[in-house]
């Protein structure tokens, strides 16, 4: 892969996340200029012997203590005898008492992130660090030395220090890291990796602990599964759309334009497109039959027989129309499987709305964390050169850069919105398997003529579990601060335990949407047989065949027995001059991916192999590779 250059200036989340799957970085020359400018301006002012938190004076609620020349229990007996001098001892003392964190290690690509991110900050030539930490930060990450990082442990300011620390502590030689996919101690991995411990020098421990790196890495990464998983719920929803032979109405341009949200607008032109070409949607209602389940006398061809339903439809008497003549006219007298109201439940017609508002968050926190990557992060900021400035504390200022506020608030922004995408779909799913909403398809998506199949039923049970856990979560971390540090960290912002939170939502938020994708699929079969079954009975010629497939009609010597045989013959008609009926063509295309890997489901079996191959389907990209490519 082709090395990344980081400057402290132009990183962005697609670098980040190739860097995090494995692209060496390089470091900017014209960049290590302002780099080693910074550090030599710093142990000036340690030659001047100036005070300045974190290099002469200790951290935290230790902040008013200065610094002296030696060990004031240098001379007492066991005393350490450490050949560093005091501010050094600082610096290593800071990352070894700071790397606490506790539960499993981050992922590698999520730690690679944090090195990458980490090193591009401190490019910026505003912290102190001298060129060769930053060589020896970058020569680690490009030998694959990955730091065993506890996931827990950072409250987000002074930045997420712990996690940070247990980076830092490898390049010292201690901690443990993964080097060619084996656990070892930090000094062992580097040694194997042919590389050397650092020591640190003024401010510098400062420098690689204080800073947002991991809940930056986790944002970054969750925002690129969240684009793709974005894309894939309006998939699984346009799917679903044309299982249920939906109107489409709801999503046209004109429509949109009256309330022009971004995320909205978008939403709405993506289904469009997916739903493309598709001849069940907007299908008039009569057209539609309704799942009978299948008995010996069903068909008369074989052909027929090894359908495993039955259709029928409900045909509505001419007393039962007066008031509703227009209706009839534009429409025939025939109840199927497609409601006679103008408009789809809300799961189905919202789907701009709530899709895209769930992308309107998507893109506010893109903004936050675009600035943040070519941000500086840490504690005190240094401004070498500064024009008029007159005292040391105009170029070494103590700001609050390392508070991960920003950060904390879009990613709490994103946690809410996870569950809000799940949920829909969860809805969606629940449709299409209640006989009571899934306008005549079959109970739990199976034929049961014999009362022994459950069908789709459990899978429902599985998408709400996994939607009550992600409502769960998602609680905003961000709005509870508990104060650090002898309360001089007196407010934190919480924001690696949010950043941690979505990366890990996302993983339920794909199950839930393969879930979808997996139960619509089969409602689609069914839906299209169902149609051209009707079809394919209507092209034989015979309207009684088709006759018998109503209910309600008038018996023979029955006055209207004659209209409503000429009213069938219509319909039979208009059915048999129809083409196929078929989804949109991305759609045809994404549930063709998932037939290959995943067959319909004629009778019931074992279903854990194909729940975990739609989640791996989703996971991959497969179906959504396979629908882009159709467009």
């Amino acid at each position: 892969m082709k090395p990344i250059t980081l400057d402290g200036r132009s990183l962005n989340r697609a670098q980040v996340a190739e860097i995090a799957h494995g692209a060496p970085v390089s470091l900017d020359p014209k960049q290590m200029q302002a780099v080693q400018r910074a550090a030599d301006f710093l142990a000036e002012q340690v030659r001047r012997q100036e005070p300045i938190y974190g290099v002469s004076t200790g951290f935290g609620s230790n902040a008013d203590k200065l610094l002296g020349a030696h060990r004031l229990r240098e001379g007492l007996p066991g005393a350490s005898k450490s050949a560093d001098s005091v501010l050094e001892e600082l610096q290593h003392n800071l990352i070894v008492t700071h790397a606490v964190c506790v539960g499993e290690p981050f992922a590698p690509p999520v730690v690679r992130a944090m090195l990458a991110i980490r090193i591009n900050t401190l490019m910026m030539g505003h912290s102190g660090i001298r060129p060769s930490v930053l060589e020896a930060l970058a020569a680690m990450l490009n030998a694959g030395v990955v730091p065993v990082v506890p996931q827990k442990g950072s409250v987000g300011a002074s930045g997420d220090l712990a996690p940070l620390s247990h980076l830092a502590i490898v390049l010292l030689g201690g901690g443990e890291a993964f080097y060619d996919g084996e656990r070892l101690p930090g000094g062992d991995a580097l040694r194997r990796a042919g590389l050397a411990p650092v020591k640190l020098s003024h401010k510098e421990g400062l420098c690689l602990n204080n800073g947002t790196a991991q809940m930056l890495a986790t944002a970054v990464l969750a925002i690129e599964r969240l684009d793709e998983l974005c894309d894939t719920a309006d998939l699984a929803a346009a799917m679903t759309i044309d299982a249920f032979a939906g109107r489409l109405g709801a999503f046209a341009p004109y429509v949109h334009a009256l309330r022009p949200h971004p995320g909205q607008v978008h939403v709405a032109d993506h289904l469009r497109a997916l739903l493309e070409g598709t001849t069940l949607s907007d299908i008039a209602y009569h057209l539609v039959p309704r799942f009978r389940q299948w008995q010996p006398e069903s068909w008369a061809a074989p052909e027929q027989q090894a359908l495993g339903f039955d259709i029928g439809w409900d045909w509505v008497p001419f007393s039962q129309r007066h008031g509703r003549e227009k209706f009839y006219q534009r429409f025939r007298p025939f109840r199927g499987g497609k409601k006679h109201q103008p408009q789809d439940s809300y799961s189905l017609r919202c789907i701009p709305q709530v899709h895209g508002a769930v992308r309107d968050a998507l893109e506010q926190a893109k903004r936050v964390i675009d600035v943040e990557l070519n941000a500086v992060t840490d504690n005190p900021l240094l401004f070498p050169g500064l024009e008029g400035a007159k005292e040391v504390e105009d170029q070494v200022v103590s700001a609050g850069h390392f508070h991960g506020m920003p950060l904390a608030l879009v990613l709490s922004y994103l946690k809410a919105s996870i569950p809000v995408l799940a949920s829909i779909s969860e809805r969606r799913l629940n449709k299409l398997v209640d006989p009571a909403t899934n306008d005549g398809l079959p109970p739990f998506l199976i034929g049961n003529e014999d009362g022994t199949e459950s069908g789709f039923m459990i899978v429902q049970y599985t998408a709400a579990a996994l939607v009550n856990d992600l409502a769960t979560r998602a609680h905003p971390a961000s709005v509870y601060s508990i104060p650090t540090s002898a309360n001089a960290e007196d407010h934190v912002s919480m924001g690696a335990n949010e950043g941690r939170h979505v990366l890990d939502m996302t993983e339920d938020l794909g199950h839930v949407l393969a879930l979808e994708l997996y139960t619509a699929a089969q409602a689609l079969d069914y839906r299209r047989d169902m149609i051209n079954a009707a079809r394919a009975l209507a092209r034989g010629g015979d309207a009684e065949a088709l006759a018998a497939k109503v209910q309600g009609a008038p018996q023979p010597g029955h006055a209207d027995r004659a209209g409503f045989l000429a009213e069938v013959e219509s319909l039979r008609r208009e059915l048999a001059e129809s083409g196929e009926f078929q989804p949109g063509r991305a759609v045809l295309a994404a549930w063709s991916a998932l037939r290959e890997a995943i067959p319909f489901m004629g009778r019931d079996r074992a279903m854990d192999g194909d729940v975990a191959t739609a989640v791996r389907l989703v996971r991959e990209g497969r179906l959504l590779s396979a629908a882009k490519a159709a467009r």
